[in-house]
């Protein structure tokens, strides 16, 4: 098996993992899109790699495996700055929701007072 192969079939693994992941609703499409995104650029750049040894020396790398670990590196570094935006949002909707559910409770608790008042 060439090395070629061996890239196709890994890039098709992720590919189809991310996908059962998400028909599975384990995973929505929402943070699936990015990585379904990289695993078929995967797909693409292993099935043309003369496209991607004339793409690497276009960037001025010496060698292709520098330019493929260079693109992966960037690849993560995009994917762990997409993921920590997503976990902001979710953390300013639990601060949000906090807030209401502490506001609700507050409401709660004075018309209990209200109607043992009478």
């Amino acid at each position: 098996m060439t090395i070629q192969w061996l890239a196709i079939i890994l890039s098709i693994i992720v590919f189809v993992f991310v996908i059962e992941l998400v028909r599975r609703e384990r995973l929505t499409f929402k943070y699936a899109f990015a990585w379904l995104f990289f695993a078929g650029l995967g797909v693409l750049a292993s099935v043309f790699k003369e496209q991607l040894f004339t793409l690497s020396r276009w960037f001025g790398f010496e060698l292709p495996s520098n330019f493929i670990f260079f693109g992966l590196l960037c690849a993560f570094v995009f994917l762990s700055l997409l993921l920590t935006v997503f976990l902001c949002q979710q953390n300013k909707r639990n601060d949000r929701m906090a807030q209401t559910l502490g506001l609700l409770e507050l409401e709660l608790t004075k018309l209990k007072e209200k109607v043992d008042g009478r």
